[in-house]
């Protein structure tokens, strides 16, 4: 099958996409989870190169200030127009930041899976891409695993301290108002900063799926923190923007700043010693070498620092002990003609997205995307921003009043069973009007579950990874440390804290004293919106086959509507990936407010201003303003083939493995044997990954 990409809506759409994602028939009948033979490109071709001489990928250097920090919390990096997609073979990543794509690339091109090399990736984003995520934040993983055909959502989300009590984040003593709130703000106290889950997280994966030794994907990361990285756009504005608060604390001030107390330059190349230092203690002592001994200690001694006036936390060695990951079912359905997968609890975001899918299937949208041809991915029409949106309220809606941790607060039916239901779904798609906007959605009823009381969450910050390896393996990671150099607390080993404990609400009840679900208690892990998310074929049952995508986003409580809109353009529109990422973002929370993405250039066009006034009229209140996305995403276009999508909001890449020689974008893909089964020793069957060193 020859399947060519171009910048009209000619890529694929529903079973379209199907077909050109799997490309050899009977695939999605055996849902076996083929992959190519080969860890590495049969035509010696070189890989995971970037052209010389070739810095389109890094933005220029006039990054512009979100203006809406409420909703769009971290910088924008400007737009970088006319991105084209990146098809490549057998292995392949996407991130935020080109070093970290680079080092999770060579890693898949050594022989390692897609854990090794999500574990390549944040280590290169916690040095290089710092203010996003790292050590001292959390993240959600979804992993397909090729051998077993299983999917797992690993949570390795941040906790609570096991002292924090209700007033924690809004009284300085607990039941006591009059001693004020902590200083100089909760977000900037160390009661913010909850237990880091992404070390101990690296290693459930390794342990899971690992091919290469334990400490061979940090190696990359190791050796640019001793000889030195440049300072990106993003960073460097992140740091400008923050010098006060910077300065409170001794570590960040001394690294993040110049001699004479300026952010450091763009291409300023710097060095972190500490944080090598901390990649190889963990190499030589596993992820007990993080979570005991000095660097936790290390880790206390920050958390409790009242250096520049700031409140101390009550996070302890015991709680950096027992902080453990946690396993969970993925939250599965089907979106038209392909399977989806995304995070459960305590992430809001993969049944929000999941919800807000199932009702879209109630309209037809195939014919309301960007006009064909349209740069960039377009925007799309006012028909579709109109549905996506009112779809997104509803789903938002039920996310704020039942969607929690669920080991502290069960949802409705004690699954994500009832909020997915078919009659439910019908219900909800129901009260969409095209012609007036709902404003504010009210959440559904459940018999016998009553509704949380009102708490509509801004979370902040984050990275984005998602990962395909010779395998047959796909990973998703959402990762963060919360808001833009997270809770301005640095450890001496070399990485920023998290402030992940804003995600949780302040307050434990609303203004009807309902209890609220996502109230902060102690050892609770605080709602979060990632929603990183894979894509499978469908069998001839329904049910899902063999992974064929991966994508998510950064982008705090916004994330939802950036996944969903990429499914949506490579689905319903037929966009290549590339196309589907680089769209005008839209969407809604459950507000009247109505988002489009002014970074995008066609927004502030005749043809995108009357989009707006259209909406205006149904009763949106749209709000144009740039929207912080690092969306990725990844789709399989043939038999050891893919293609990905690099957001142009920020500085990251695709790279993947050469396509064989002679063959170029939209070539000829080598046929498969369609007639094998995926079993045993079969030209298509899963291979399990070796253990491999490597020296890079």
């Amino acid at each position: 099958m020859k399947q060519k990409f171009s910048h009209g809506r000619s890529f694929a759409g529903g079973a379209g996409l199907l077909a050109v994602a799997l490309a050899i028939t009977g695939c999605a009948q055996t849902g076996s989870a083929e992959q190519s033979n080969a860890a590495a490109p049969s035509s010696g071709a070189p890989s995971c190169v970037i052209p010389a001489g070739d810095e389109t990928f890094l933005p220029g250097d006039d990054v512009t200030e979100d203006d809406d920090i409420a909703v769009n919390p971290e910088q924008s990096s400007g737009y970088r127009s006319g991105m084209e997609v990146v098809e490549f073979a057998n292995f392949g990543a996407v991130t935020a930041n080109p070093t970290a794509t680079l080092a999770a690339c060579r890693t898949l091109e050594a022989g390692g899976t897609a854990a090794d090399a999500l574990i390549a990736a944040q280590a290169a984003l916690g040095l290089v891409e710092p203010q996003s995520s790292g050590l001292g934040g959390g993240a959600f993983v979804l992993y397909y695993d090729a051998s077993t055909g299983e999917t797992t959502a690993y949570d390795g989300r941040e906790t609570a301290p096991s002292a924090a009590t209700p007033d924690y984040l809004r009284y300085v003593e607990a039941g006591n108002p009059s001693a004020g709130a902590p200083q100089p703000s909760t977000r900037l106290s160390g009661r913010a900063i909850g237990v880091p889950g992404t070390v101990r997280l690296f290693e459930t994966l390794h342990e899971k799926h690992g091919a290469q030794e334990w400490g061979e994907p940090f190696k990359a990361a190791i050796r640019l923190a001793e000889s030195g990285f440049s300072v990106g756009p993003r960073l460097s504005s992140q740091l400008a923007s923050g010098i006060d608060n910077i300065l409170r604390d001794e570590h960040m001030g001394s690294f993040f700043l110049t001699d004479e107390g300026t952010a450091h330059p763009v291409g300023s190349v710097i060095t972190n010693q500490p944080y090598a230092d901390t990649l190889r203690a963990i190499t030589a002592g596993g992820a007990d070498a993080f979570y005991t001994g000095d660097i936790a200690q290390n880790i206390v001694d920050s958390v409790a620092s009242t250096s520049g006036g700031r409140t101390a936390g009550t996070l302890t060695l015991a709680d950096l002990a027992n902080y453990e990951v946690v396993e969970r079912p993925a939250v599965c359905d089907n979106y038209r003609d392909i399977g989806v997968c995304s995070m459960s609890s305590p992430s809001s975001g993969g049944i929000a997205v999941s919800q807000a899918l199932k009702i879209l299937e109630h309209f037809a949208l195939a014919e309301l995307g960007p006009e064909a041809g349209a740069g960039d991915g377009g925007i799309p029409s006012a028909d579709a921003i109109h549905l996506i949106s009112e779809a997104e309220r509803l789903a938002y809606s039920d996310r704020d009043a039942y969607v929690a941790d669920a080991d502290f607060v069960p949802l409705p039916g004690g699954s994500p069973d009832m909020l997915l239901a078919p009659d439910y779904i019908a219900q909800r798609a129901a009260l969409i009007d095209m012609e007036t906007s709902m404003g504010t959605a009210k959440p559904g009823e459940f018999p016998g579950w009553d509704p949380s009381g009102r708490y509509n969450s801004v979370e902040n910050g984050t990275s984005h990874i998602s990962v395909v390896d010779s395998f047959g393996n796909v990973a998703a990671m959402t990762t963060t440390i919360e808001a833009g150099l997270g809770s301005f607390h640095m450890s001496k080993d070399g990485f920023l804290l998290n402030n992940e404990l804003t995600d949780f609400s302040s307050e434990p009840v609303d203004a009807a004293g309902t209890l609220i679900a996502n109230r902060i208690e102690a050892n609770k892990r605080p709602r979060s919106s990632m929603a990183p998310t894979i894509l499978y074929a469908l069998t001839e049952d329904g049910s899902h086959g063999a992974a064929i995508g991966s994508v998510g986003s950064p982008g705090g409580g916004s994330i939802i509507q950036f996944v969903i809109k990429t499914i949506v353009g490579m689905v319903d529109w037929g966009m290549d990936p590339q196309q589907a990422v680089s769209m005008a973002n839209i969407g809604a929370t459950n507000s009247k407010r109505t988002n489009i993405d002014a970074g995008h250039p066609i927004v502030d066009t005749p043809a995108g201003q009357a989009i707006v006034a259209d909406l205006a009229a149904r009763g949106h209140d749209v709000s144009v303003s740039a929207q912080g996305s690092g969306l990725g995403a990844l789709i399989r276009t043939g038999e050891g083939r893919w293609a990905g999508g690099a957001d142009p909001r920020r500085e990251g890449i695709v790279l993947g493995g050469a396509l064989p020689e002679g063959e170029g974008p939209g070539g000829e893909p080598t046929p498969g044997d369609s007639e094998t089964p995926g079993g045993e020793g079969a030209p298509n069957a899963p291979r399990k990954p070796e253990r491999v060193e490597t020296d890079f």
